[in-house]
């Protein structure tokens, strides 16, 4: 257990305490030496300001006189927490600034000011930490930023889309409901006036986007969930059914950890391969996963989708036939 948690779980014990608490069971309760528990007392009775009283005889508590009104100061974050905010800080800075990376340089400050703290003031080479992106699309920032403010103001929206599938260009008019980021990518879930549907538009694929004078139609959450969230991937909708894959005694190491849908089913085979369960509604992001793995992995059900595995890997096979 780290610092910033034994504090945190060492005043919630004193909180909750109607009489003192000895050191053996704080050293019990916290996992740590006789020592640090001294330590994490002076901290949080010193620098904290907390009413700590008692002594190592009797044991610890907070002044019933003060303690229910004392509140742990600060950012109380794990030390992960704070590495990761400190890494996003650092991450818009080398992106070349703006009025969002200016806006957060106060937090920042912050945020090394507590690292220090927690760690012992060494300093943490946070250029040490990578972040590497992996298939993105161009984007168009102008049109990212009209279709932000759409959904954000609540306002309809208008333009030109083309299809990535078909290349065809189409014009739409929308309520946005939704911005998602999915996959390093970015999509626009709306309601589509002309199809009196949901559908989802990736934004790159957006052009000459304009935020209209009129009010978004609004989609109650839990349509928006059940229509673009209840089944496989971004390409979702009502599920058609459940699909059961098997991968490798290999590929088992990496897929077991894998999260692919909040529903997902998975069990280890005696033979060590690994059967996993998704729903979905189209089946062509499910497909591209399960060929990420090759020879790895087998679709067993429903035959549909095998056939539709069997007629992609045949086609890929034809490529090297000539």
């Amino acid at each position: 257990m780290e610092r910033i948690e034994r504090i945190h779980a060492l005043h919630r014990i004193l909180t909750a305490a109607r009489y003192p608490v000895t050191v053996q069971r704080l050293q019990e309760d916290l996992e740590c030496s006789r020592a640090t528990v001294y330590r994490d007392l002076a901290y949080l009775r010193d620098y904290l300001m907390a009413p700590v009283v008692g002594n190592g005889e009797a044991g610890f508590r907070y002044d019933t006189s003060e303690g229910d009104r004392f509140e742990l100061p600060g950012l109380w974050l794990s030390s992960e927490e704070l590495h990761s905010l400190l890494a996003a800080q650092q991450l818009l800075m080398r992106s070349g600034g703006g009025v969002l990376s200016n806006a957060l340089a106060p937090l920042q400050q912050r945020i090394e000011k507590l690292l220090d703290e927690h760690a012992g003031g060494r300093r943490l080479p946070v250029e040490r930490v990578r972040v590497i992106p992996h298939r993105t699309r161009r984007l168009d920032e102008t049109a990212f930023r009209t279709v932000a403010t759409a959904v954000l103001d609540r306002k309809q929206l208008t333009f030109e889309y083309r299809a990535r599938s078909t290349d065809e260009r189409t014009r739409r008019s929308v309520s946005p409901q939704r911005l998602t980021h999915y996959r390093e990518n970015w999509y626009l879930d709306a309601w589509d006036h002309e199809r009196d549907a949901l559908r989802s538009f990736s934004v790159d694929r957006i052009s000459a986007a304009k935020v209209g004078e009129a009010a978004a139609r609004d989609v109650a959450d839990e349509e928006l969930d059940r229509h673009l969230a209840s089944s496989y991937g971004i390409f979702s909708g009502a599920p058609k059914g459940w699909a059961t894959i098997v991968f490798s005694a290999k590929a088992a190491r990496w897929v077991a950890d894998e999260h692919w849908h909040s529903q997902q089913q998975g069990r280890f085979l005696p033979d060590g391969r690994y059967e996993l369960k998704v729903p979905y509604s189209a089946g062509r992001e499910l497909l591209m996963d399960v060929m990420h793995y090759g020879s790895d992995a087998e679709i067993v059900e429903p035959v549909v989708l095998r056939e539709q595995a069997k007629s992609m890997l045949e086609l890929a096979l034809s490529n090297y036939e000539r």
